[in-house]
């Protein structure tokens, strides 16, 4: 191949081509007519002297030299932003940084909110976009869509540095009307009673707890599902039901909601969330400042937590009588 005939737009165009895997979504993606995109994928095809995208059916499928191309072509783009975006000095203060985070709900309401009403003050430039996590979350943050992912053990990238935040338990929260949820709930009671659930993300995968209630076996009457992690809690009220839910957040909605709180009686592994973002970036300033706030906010988080728990386990005084 000729370096002279291969410009950045092209492997810009390529790195689209791969991730959309089609000519009209990739051409969408980068601003250009399909007549464009198809005109620099033949113009690919000849510098590579292979087909990169082949027809299959209805569908496009990559060769297998293209899909050796996948992971260089995002790494290198991503070095390339890197590089002309890299900044000496990073001021929080003055800066009008723009930061993109893959995370849920349930991350946002424990930890997110608080975080970014801490940075207001010292940030007031900087602004955040809070997107839900897909299937396609992993691949955004190679691309450079995504600056952060926020997602537990298991949902995140191999390829890529993580820091611990966080870890939470489970809780079953039911509505303080419902008279068959006890505190010595069973696991036949916990099955036989209706169930909100929630799916990790907007393509219905099982959430983490699904997954470990299949392994061992429990399987529950789902009457209600649901995409938010946050609306779970709102869905028992007024019902027989129960919602498995972390226990960070089965106490927020627990003083907000007329919500009794009730053991699991099966033991599941601990949530554990972790912040992921590209390698390219671990040195980036701009990076390095968030990842510094967001685990100062988790750390302020777990001290609360654990003072909160500390005062639930002090015994009352007793009254003196007159």
């Amino acid at each position: 191949m000729d370096l002279r005939e291969f410009d950045l737009n092209l492997l810009v165009a390529l790195d689209a081509l791969l991730t959309e895997r089609n000519v009209t979504r990739a051409g969408q993606r980068l601003g250009v007519g399909q007549s464009a995109m198809s005109g620099t994928l033949a113009r690919l095809r000849r510098l590579f002297n292979d087909q990169l995208l082949i027809s299959v059916g209805r569908r496009m499928e990559l060769t297998p030299l293209s899909q050796q191309l996948v992971t260089p072509v995002r790494e290198i783009l991503a070095l390339v932003r890197e590089a002309v975006s890299t900044s000496a000095q990073f001021n929080a203060s003055t800066s009008s940084h723009h930061f993109s985070i893959g995370v849920s709900d349930y991350v946002t309401t424990v930890l997110m909110a608080d975080m970014l009403r801490e940075v207001r003050s010292q940030a007031p430039g900087i602004t955040f976009d809070l997107r839900p996590i897909t299937r396609r979350a992993v691949e955004d943050l190679e691309s450079g869509r995504l600056d952060f992912l926020i997602g537990p053990t298991g949902y995140i990238s191999r390829l890529h540095p993580a820091e611990y935040l966080f870890e939470d338990t489970y809780t079953c929260v039911a509505w303080t009307g419902n008279r068959t949820a006890h505190e010595t709930l069973t696991v036949e009671k916990f099955m036989d009673l209706g169930h909100v659930m929630v799916r990790f993300h907007d393509e219905g995968d099982a959430n983490f707890d699904e997954r470990f209630l299949r392994k061992a076996s429990c399987n529950r009457r789902v009457e209600v599902t649901t995409s938010g992690f946050d609306l779970a809690p709102q869905l028992v009220v007024g019902t027989d039901r129960l919602a498995l839910v972390t226990t960070r957040l089965a106490e927020r909605y627990a003083g907000w909601l007329p919500l009794k709180l009730v053991p699991f009686p099966v033991k599941i592994p601990p949530l554990v969330e972790l912040l992921q973002w590209h390698k390219a970036h671990s040195r980036n300033a701009a990076h390095l400042w968030f990842r510094a706030q967001i685990k100062e906010a988790a750390a302020r988080m777990e001290v609360a937590g654990a003072a909160e728990k500390k005062r639930a386990f002090q015994p009352r005084p007793r009254s003196r009588r007159a």
